[in-house]
Parts: C-alpha cells; structure tokens; sequence
C-alpha cells in the first residue's frame, strides 16, 4: 500500500537500525520502551506517517527487530555484512531506493527525542531546497541527525565503506551542507548503554 502524504518531493527515509547494541550488555536499544512502545517502531511509525517510501536497515536474522515493526507500511532491507560498519547499512539501503527518490533521509534508529515534526521539518526543507545537503542541529547549532542527502549523491553513498558513516560524503561537500535547527537535543541524543537510557528516562519522563 501506498500513502500520499501532501509533499512536492519525493523523499525516502532510510532507517539504519542494523547496529549491534553492543555497549548494552545484552540489551537492545533500539527495542528500549519509549512512549509505550519499542524504540525501532516508534521511528519507524513516525517515519511512515510523514513519507511513502521507508526503508529499515536490520541485521539478518534478528527476528525481535523485524517483530518491532509488524504491521508497519515499511520495506526491510537485510544487511548482511552490517558487523563491518554503518556504511554497508547505508550502502543497501542506497541500492534499494524508488527510481523516482529526490532525496532520502538517514535517521539513525537510536534517538528517542526525534519526533514526526521533526521529520516533517526536514522534508520541508529538502523540498525548498532539493539539491542541498541537509542536517538537522539541536537547537544550539550542534550538527547532529538526521540528514538529507540529495540524489545527486546516491552514488557517491553507495561506494562508501567501513564505520564511519556518511561522514566523508558530508566532509568532501561540507560547503554545500545546509543546517536545519530541531528542538532542544532532539537531533543529537542517542542512548548507547543502559546507563544513558536510565539517566535520560529520569530527566524527561517524570
């Protein structure tokens, strides 16, 4: 099934929720309760309701994410060398992209502050200025996620490799890069072990 949301581009967001959680002793992030539900299905449930065509990264064989996101009008992507780093996410995700994408959205899959507006904003934003490099800050100007990248640059995100992300993508352009302010941290708070989730949920869930 496809949706029509109201927008002029054509936008995908790639999901990248194929990490390990290896800094959660045994625990998965992207499966920590927020709002109610698994971390991986509230994104992708805001992702889905902002944008018809959205794809999510996953590590093959892990059923308890694929489970997360039952029901969701979203493609899965099975990455199967996603141990050898971020990019090889980004890579499959890039080679499954809609002929017609104008541009995608990288959201990593481990910010629980990112909300459907935000998202929103940073579709708007791509369709003001569809060939520019977008990333979202937080709202003290700290570049953060998520990012848009142009179609122009789908190759180039397809021939990366290693761990680094799209990081060199976004430093060989960094003149082109046009930074888009989301509330407060909500472009910058990702939550890597249970420590960090314990801290963030005293701080914002009273």
């Amino acid at each position: 099934m496809t949706r029509h949301h109201s927008t002029e581009s054509n936008i995908a967001i790639l999901l990248l929720a194929a990490g390990a959680s290896s800094r959660m002793r045994g625990g998965d992030k992207l499966l920590e309760e927020v709002d109610g539900k698994p971390l991986l299905r509230k994104l992708a449930g805001h992702a889905c309701a902002v944008c018809d065509f959205v794809l999510v990264c996953l590590r093959e064989g892990d059923e308890a994410r694929y489970s997360a996101l039952s029901g969701l009008d979203c493609q899965t992507v099975t990455v199967p060398d996603a141990a050898e780093g971020m990019a090889h996410s980004l890579r499959a995700g890039i080679a499954q992209l809609p002929a017609q994408a104008s541009g995608v959205m990288v959201v990593p899959a481990d910010m629980p502050e990112l909300t459907e507006q935000d998202l929103r904003s940073m579709i708007s934003a791509h369709e003001a200025q569809a060939d520019k490099i977008l990333r979202a800050t937080s709202i003290d100007n700290q570049p953060g996620h998520p990012v848009v990248f142009p179609k122009n640059l789908f190759g180039e995100l397809r021939a990366l490799s290693g761990d680094v992300g799209a990081r060199s993508v976004l430093k060989s352009h960094a003149d082109g890069v046009h930074f888009i302010p989301l509330p407060e941290r909500h472009a910058l708070t990702d939550l890597d072990t249970p420590e960090a989730w314990q801290t963030w949920r005293q701080s914002f869930q009273k």
